[in-house]
């Protein structure tokens, strides 16, 4: 995934070697930039994808010849929609079958609570991919209207962020189980998961409302697409996304990773000092905690530059390289069931149990873990 950020970004810094970014206004008469009877009247552009409204269409936006060609390339009409398909067709019945599974067959624990929160934020965020994948595959063409972009820009968002919100409150849980493993038992119970889970939906719901709030669909001038959310008004990049996207990556990605960089690293210190029979929950939870960083990392950092300076070309293009960063983010919710659930050679008993039928065997109960390296047996994340 790194490699592929990397070659794209060299693609982007090749494409704007030519400082030639402003916009080429025709009219239907094939009237040019500064002739009478012009649609669009080009301004500067602030940041990648801010459209120019036409003076006698607001609702019609007009973009960079540069940032076009990005905008209807192979990368968002091709590669996007593939990896939003595949997140998509992996992890809408892995999470739905673990949320089953632990809604059903596992032990109602405070991890357990964590867990299926998080399954059934992962299972929400692929059941918003298929408008999704429809508008990438019909070269940026959004055929469901203005209340629908608006909504599944909120939920793609909304139930990603509570994803990572998510995880941070299972590492914290974890973090209290196997650093402090008799503090634990006063401190970890329904009270403390169900609060969490709480918090991270509302701040998740927080962070999203302003995505249904603000028109996103528009017209690209001189074509028959209708963008959803990719071009947005000049003024609005400005006065209103800017913070709300800031909030977005610092509360609902960096913070959140911070928790989990701390949580994990003490447990990691615990694991390692417990010797080799702590081996594979060590190998577990670094695995855990690269997954997070690599998946979710990445976009919101290109999403922070993006935002963070409102001067004119002063990140170029960089939204191009985001939107495929986005897409990747959303593989996570494919991981997570693997590295959560189905790593469990129990759990996966109780998914064949549940699938075929099966009168569950004389299998030992999950307990809470009491010391290092004995979490829920259902998850055995640690």
């Amino acid at each position: 995934m790194w490699a592929l950020l990397l070659l794209w970004l060299l693609a982007l810094g090749l494409s704007l070697e030519d400082d030639t970014q402003t916009p080429i206004a025709y009219d239907d008469g094939g009237s040019t930039e500064g002739e009478d009877g012009d649609d669009c009247t080009p301004g500067p552009q602030p940041r990648s994808y801010p459209g120019q409204p036409c003076a006698n269409d607001s609702n019609t936006l007009e973009l960079p010849l540069s940032s076009r060609a990005l905008l209807l390339g192979w990368v968002p009409t091709r590669l996007v929609p593939m990896l939003y398909g595949m997140s998509l067709a992996v992890g809408l019945p892995t999470n739905g079958l673990a949320l089953w599974v632990l809604a059903t067959r596992v032990p109602r624990l405070p991890s357990t609570v964590l867990l299926m929160n998080l399954a059934a934020a992962d299972l929400l965020l692929a059941l918003a991919l298929p408008p999704r994948v429809a508008y990438h595959l019909r070269g940026q063409r959004w055929p469901f209207g203005e209340a629908a972009c608006r909504l599944d820009t909120a939920a793609l968002y909304g139930h990603m962020y509570g994803s990572v919100l998510l995880l941070a409150a299972v590492s914290l849980d974890r973090y209290l189980a196997v650093v402090h493993p008799l503090r634990a038992r006063a401190l970890r119970g329904q009270h403390l998961a169900i609060g969490l889970c709480m918090a991270a939906w509302l701040l998740a719901a927080a962070l999203a409302l302003p995505l249904a709030l603000q028109q996103q669909t528009f017209q690209l001038s001189h074509s028959d697409h209708v963008l959803c959310h990719d071009v947005l008004p000049i003024g609005t990049q400005a006065s209103y996304w800017q913070p709300v996207f800031i909030c977005l990556a610092v509360l609902g990605c960096f913070l959140p990773l911070l928790a989990m960089l701390l949580s994990y690293g003490a447990t990691l210190r615990t694991l390692a000092a417990g010797g080799q029979r702590y081996g594979h929950p060590l190998r577990l939870t670094a695995l855990v905690l690269a997954s997070a960083m690599i998946f979710f990392a990445p976009s919101n950092v290109l999403l922070l530059l993006h935002y963070s300076n409102p001067g004119p070309n002063a990140w170029g293009d960089l939204y191009a390289a985001y939107v495929p960063s986005l897409a990747l983010s959303t593989l996570n919710s494919c991981v997570d069931p693997f590295i959560y659930y189905y790593v469990s050679a129990e759990f996966r008993g109780k998914v064949r149990e549940g699938l075929f039928c099966r009168v569950p065997g004389a299998t030992t109960a999950s307990r809470e873990a009491g010391s290092p390296g004995t979490g829920t047996r259902s998850s055995s994340l640690v």
